[in-house]
């Protein structure tokens, strides 16, 4: 999803000058004519949680006073909300309001991992073992994926999730190195919470949606001695490109994963 580059103070005049007619003159920002009006109004809310106006698990200001803001109606507001909450990038909570969505809540902090347990059970005690965490110049393929220069500086992590005392997801996850500046393996082992908790809280780094590609691999010795199977046991390889505000991407993820107890599960409309 790209959001219009404008600066906001120019698309939010409407706040400060009298409103010059109805509903549908208030939002002056440069784009298609044809765009919605809800979806203008969207990509102002866009524009704001991008720059930061409201922190991921802060509440956003009503549709009473977001409609009062951008001179629209509740209905123009709430139709640009339930968009956003579609694409899990706001959640409504009953009675409370609309909050910002955060990947450290318990229902979205496992939001892009689709390897659902074959047990009723779930997965148990999920235990993280890091294994490496570096800097290092980005190979071709990485830079190319994450629109970087070869060369340019990358964090590589290397872990492995532990589901129920089994080694399970061996992944390997490539970070463009400018925009986490500071990240060590002493910090990712102190943080408690999901990885993507982390990346938000103390990096300002939202993942906003993400692709992936799935193929059927045979484990090659050392990976099948992280997972603890045999050499050329049959594997689930995904690879993940996860993308911030803009489109732009900023983490490549491969995971290898063991399907013994597990299966993928995507929910298709």
């Amino acid at each position: 999803m790209t959001v219009p580059s404008s600066h906001p103070s120019a698309a939010l005049a409407a706040d400060n000058t009298p409103a010059a007619g109805g509903e549908g003159d208030v939002v002056n920002t440069p784009g298609p004519s044809f765009s919605p009006l809800y979806q203008q109004i969207k990509s102002l809310i866009l524009r704001s949680l991008q720059a930061g106006e409201w922190k991921p698990g802060e509440a956003i200001p009503s549709e009473l006073e977001l409609a009062a803001r951008f001179k629209v109606s509740q209905g123009t507001v709430r139709k640009a909300i339930d968009e956003l909450a579609s694409e899990n990038l706001l959640v409504r909570r009953q009675g409370k309001g609309t909050f910002v969505a955060t990947h450290a809540e318990e229902t979205v902090q496992y939001r892009f991992l689709r390897l659902t347990p074959d047990s009723p059970e779930g997965n148990g005690i999920v235990k993280r073992q890091l294994l490496d965490c570096r800097r290092l110049r980005a190979p071709a393929d990485i830079a190319r994926a994450l629109n970087l220069k070869t060369g340019d500086t990358v964090v590589e992590i290397r872990r492995v999730l532990h589901f129920s005392g089994q080694p399970t997801v061996l992944d390997d996850i490539w970070l463009p190195g400018q925009l986490f500046k500071g990240l060590t393996a002493e910090r990712l082992i102190e943080y408690k919470g999901p990885m993507y908790g982390l990346f938000e809280t103390e990096f300002g780094v939202r993942m906003i949606r993400a692709e992936e590609k799935l193929r059927a691999v045979l484990a090659d010795p050392a990976d099948a001695v992280l997972l603890g199977v045999e050499a050329g046991a049959p594997l689930l390889s995904v690879e993940r490109l996860a993308r911030t505000y803009d489109d732009q991407p900023v983490e490549l993820r491969r995971g290898l994963y063991r399907t013994e107890a597990h299966h993928y599960r995507n929910e298709l409309n």
